[in-house]
């Protein structure tokens, strides 16, 4: 399975058999190059610009945008409800948390949470392969927030998303706070990471550079 980071919260996942899973893609106002191509799937955590813009893609693409459990073509797909603020969704409204299960791995996008899951939250996830987590706050939990819930969720791989980069300007923090709690990062020099065979060792945060 290949994972790329676009940018912000938006990654395209390729299982083994060639299908592709977009998630929360972005407007062009955002920054970072819009998406063109032509994913199977795409998972919206909310319809917000910068997380569910798909005039661009084909209409066949499936677009999931809710809580429930789906299945496309063996790909399980679960959305779990939650929400992009403290407040219950009084301010900035709720959110969908994607579970992705394919080729024997669990992917749990988090999109725009804006608040650290409850312990009965954490548990209904299950055991996650790969985290993508928000770290940036002021729209989303904050760097803090994002390490202790990232501890308490104990995945294999971390994959930080929707944090200040050169390439926009959201008034939101950078990576630093996140990974000066959870003690450093694996900064790769790719916007790709390749899964193979069973994945060992928590919370092992890896940078996706954006290229």
């Amino acid at each position: 399975m290949d994972i790329t980071w676009l940018g912000h919260s938006s990654f395209l996942i390729e299982d083994s058999s060639g299908r592709k899973i977009l998630t929360d893609p972005f407007d062009e106002t955002v920054g970072y190059d819009v998406y063109r191509g032509e994913p199977d799937l795409v998972t919206i955590s909310h319809h917000h610009f910068d997380h569910g813009y798909v005039k661009l893609l084909p209409q066949k693409t499936r677009k999931l945008d809710s809580p429930g459990v789906f299945d496309f073509d063996g790909i399980r797909v679960t959305g779990i409800p939650s929400f992009h603020d403290k407040t219950k969704g009084s301010k900035r409204g709720k959110n969908t948390i994607f579970i992705i299960e394919a080729d024997g791995y669990r992917l749990c996008h988090l999109g725009d949470l804006g608040y650290v899951l409850s312990a009965p939250e954490i548990e209904s996830l299950g055991e996650i392969d790969v985290l993508m987590i928000p770290v940036g706050g002021v729209f989303t939990i904050d760097g803090a927030e994002a390490a202790s819930l990232s501890k308490a969720i104990g995945s294999h791989i971390i994959l930080p998303m929707h944090y200040k980069t050169p390439a926009i300007d959201f008034e939101i923090a950078g990576l630093e706070p996140f990974l000066s709690i959870m003690g450093g990062a694996e900064e790769t020099d790719s916007s790709k990471l390749t899964l193979k065979g069973e994945l060992k060792g928590l919370n092992q945060v890896k940078v996706l550079k954006y290229e």
